[in-house]
């Protein structure tokens, strides 16, 4: 399978993704092969707005037909919104997961907490290392 997996991102082991915006926020999300590992998604529950959040905890879950899976907080932030789409469309996140499918827009308690994620190509080693 080749993995899709955009240079402009920053990834977790754990399968989510960070995009850096210019005023700051940032949208998060899960990796296709994340989306491809669950399969079919019928539910998601996105975090509310103003939720703080820990590096690693449990703030969204996606649902598919074969089992629930928590998405995990890359770094340490405030939850600006969740993206409302999905309430009807969950398999947004199947069809388009770095666009559309984003689960919540966030604000990073230190931005330099990005560097310590994995660019895409870490993340597509990492990949290579757990097959």
């Amino acid at each position: 399978m080749s993995n899709n997996i955009p240079a402009d991102l920053r990834y977790t082991k754990s399968h989510e993704w960070l995009r850096q915006h210019a005023d700051g926020t940032l949208e998060m999300g899960i990796t296709d092969h994340a989306q491809h590992a669950l399969g079919d998604l019928v539910f998601v529950e996105v975090p509310a707005a103003d939720r703080t959040l820990a590096a690693g905890d449990a703030c969204a879950v996606v649902e598919s037909v074969k089992a629930a899976s928590d998405v995990y907080a890359p770094i340490a932030c405030t939850v600006v919104e969740g993206n409302p789409a999905l309430e009807g469309q969950p398999e947004l996140i199947n069809t388009d997961p770095y666009t559309a499918g984003w689960i919540a827009k966030v604000r990073a308690a230190n931005a330099a907490d990005l560097a310590g994620l994995m660019d895409a190509a870490a993340y597509e080693a990492y990949l290579a290392a757990e097959t």
